[in-house]
């Protein structure tokens, strides 16, 4: 069973942030970045979870509740690398989680 907090972490801290920028930073690029993470770590928990099955696309419902999105597929990969063996797919997740975090800083603070 691996220990998945600092997955967890990584994501909540990201997803707090994305859940407190203003709509302008948002559409900056923070809320593309924040879903398109969110989409990758979905995918790999389905690809984990159901090997045999081609993975849904995460829908983009808004830049609102890309932060919750972002959560929600945290906690989905999570749970699954707690049951499966999957040498190294947790530190690439939560690399993946670092990077995107340090890309919308990035866009979060950019002028226009």
């Amino acid at each position: 069973m691996s220990d998945t907090a600092p997955l967890i972490t990584a994501a909540q801290l990201l997803s707090d942030r994305l859940r407190t920028l203003p709509e302008s930073a948002l559409r900056r690029g923070a809320a593309a970045e924040g879903l398109a993470l969110a989409c990758e770590l979905a995918r790999r928990a389905q690809l984990l979870e159901f090997p045999a099955r081609t993975p849904r696309k995460l829908p983009d419902v808004g830049v609102f509740v890309v932060g919750d999105q972002l959560a929600v597929a945290a906690h989905d990969l999570a749970e699954i690398l707690r049951e499966v063996d999957a040498p190294g797919e947790l530190t690439e997740a939560v690399a993946l989680v670092r990077a995107a975090a340090r890309r919308v800083t990035a866009s979060a603070t950019a002028t226009r």
